[in-house]
C-alpha cells in the first residue's frame, strides 16, 4: 500500500515511470490492476492488429496500453487507442483519440461497462468499442457519442464482421479474434 495523504497529481503519477501493473489516475486517486489474463491480452493484440492497416490508411496510430489523458488528473490506460497522433512521448490527449477499446475482464467488468465509458464520453471521445467475452466467445459492441453519452451503433458476434466507415473505414471479423495457438 502506498501512503499518500493528498490526492495524487499528474507529476507524481508520471514519476512512477514504466511499471508492470496498469496504474490509472482518476481525479487524484490511483487505480491499480494486475496484468489482464492471457486471453484478454491475446484478444486485444489481435484486435489491434485487425485495426492497424485501416487506421494507418487514415493517418491514425493504433496503440495498446497507452496513457490517455481525458482531463487534468484523469489518465486511463485503455486496451487500445486509435489516435491522430505520433509515436513520440508517453501520453495521448483525448482530443487526439478517435476510438477507444476496452476488453471486458470479469474482475473489472463494471469499470469497463460503466465508469470508463462515462469518462471517455465526458472527454468527448466520439467512438467506444467494448469487447465482451461471453461463454468462451467474443462480441464487439461499437458505440457512438451522442450528446454526452454513448449510444449503441452495432453489436456483432461470432461468424460476423464489424464494419464501419467511422471513425475511419475498417472491418474486423469476430472469428479473427478467436484464434488459439495449437499446443505442442
Amino acid at each position: 500500500m502506498l501512503e499518500h495523504p493528498e490526492p495524487w497529481s499528474e507529476d507524481e503519477y508520471f514519476a512512477f515511470g514504466e511499471t508492470s501493473n496498469r496504474i490509472e489516475l482518476i481525479d487524484g486517486s490511483l487505480w491499480l490492476s494486475p496484468a489482464p489474463s492471457k486471453r484478454h491480452q491475446h484478444i486485444a493484440f489481435l484486435l489491434a492488429m485487425g485495426l492497424y492497416a485501416a487506421a494507418e490508411r487514415s493517418g491514425f496510430l493504433v496503440l495498446q496500453d497507452v496513457n490517455l489523458r481525458l482531463a487534468g488528473g484523469r489518465i486511463l490506460q485503455p486496451d487500445i487507442v486509435v489516435a491522430d497522433t505520433d509515436d513520440l512521448g508517453t501520453t495521448v490527449e483525448a482530443a487526439e483519440a478517435k476510438l477507444v477499446v476496452e476488453v471486458v475482464s470479469p474482475s473489472n467488468a463494471g469499470t469497463d461497462r460503466l465508469l470508463k465509458p462515462q469518462l471517455y464520453a465526458a472527454a468527448g471521445i466520439a467512438w467506444y468499442l467494448r469487447v465482451e467475452q461471453p461463454d468462451d466467445s467474443v462480441e464487439l459492441h461499437l458505440h457512438r457519442l451522442v450528446d454526452d453519452r454513448y449510444a449503441p451503433a452495432e453489436v456483432v458476434g461470432p461468424g460476423r464482421t464489424l464494419a464501419s466507415d467511422e471513425p475511419f473505414p475498417f472491418a474486423v471479423e469476430v472469428a479473427s479474434l478467436l484464434r488459439r495457438r495449437p499446443r505442442d
